[in-house]
């Protein structure tokens, strides 16, 4: 009954996630499962680093839009870069507590970044021309506000998030709640066009399936019973 206590809720949620971790440890395959899963999340993360790269050092112009061409930019930069690696803490935590999603959630994740980097490399439109300028440096600059425009993974992330854990409704809230912040959050600020922000949630439905359609085991693990709740 242990597996059902939300970890938070536990008296001990120390031995808990101890017993957890050494649960899924004596399964055939999981640490075999959790380096390939591992390595394939480092795969996907540089292909998106050079695409990025590579699309905000072709960006053209900027064009018009019906939602950018008629509301002022603000400066919402804060929010878009903490709000980023605050959710990211948020969300490898909650796998951390069941180890049995990571394996499916790092290649859900790297499989996003590597679809997306091949819409990103495709065309290559500059930001809307009244984007806020912001003074994070060059590193969290090229990182967030490069010319790497459709689609927003920014809106796509938290809702593939969503899509991963829907059985669970308190983490599915959390992650439609931040789909929805992020994308009102890049319109105010002008980092990306609205049809980046709409794309986002109907390519990352497609994506989900793919990833449900390419790794059926890591999925069957990540739905058993031990994952039921945090």
């Amino acid at each position: 009954m242990s597996d059902l206590i939300p970890l938070y809720r536990h008296p001990q949620p120390h031995r808990e996630l101890a017993r957890r971790w050494q649960s899924v440890a004596r399964q055939p395959g999981f640490f075999t499962s959790l380096i390939v899963s591992t390595l394939f999340l480092m795969v996907g993360w540089f292909v998106n680093y050079f695409a990025i790269e590579f699309a905000t050092d072709r960006a053209s112009n900027s064009v018009t839009d019906i939602v950018l061409s008629n509301i002022p930019v603000f400066e919402v930069d804060a929010l878009f870069v903490y709000g980023t690696f605050a959710f990211a803490m948020l969300m490898f935590g909650i796998g951390l507590m069941h180890p049995k999603r990571i394996p499916f959630g790092f290649k859900a994740v790297a499989l996003f970044w590597i679809i997306r980097s091949v819409f990103v490399s495709l065309t290559h439109l500059a930001p809307f021309e009244a984007q806020y300028a912001s003074d994070f440096g060059p590193v969290i600059n090229d990182m967030f506000f490069g010319g790497d425009l459709f689609f927003s993974a920014h809106t796509g992330m938290p809702f593939l998030g969503a899509l991963v854990f829907w059985r669970e409704k308190g983490i599915r809230t959390i992650c439609l709640l931040g789909s929805v912040f992020f994308a009102i959050v890049v319109l105010l600020g002008h980092v990306h066009y609205t049809i980046d922000v709409l794309s986002a949630f109907f390519i990352t439905y497609g994506i989900f399936h793919i990833a449900e359609w390419l790794f059926p085991k890591d999925r069957a693990m990540f739905l058993a019973d031990e994952a039921k709740s945090v």
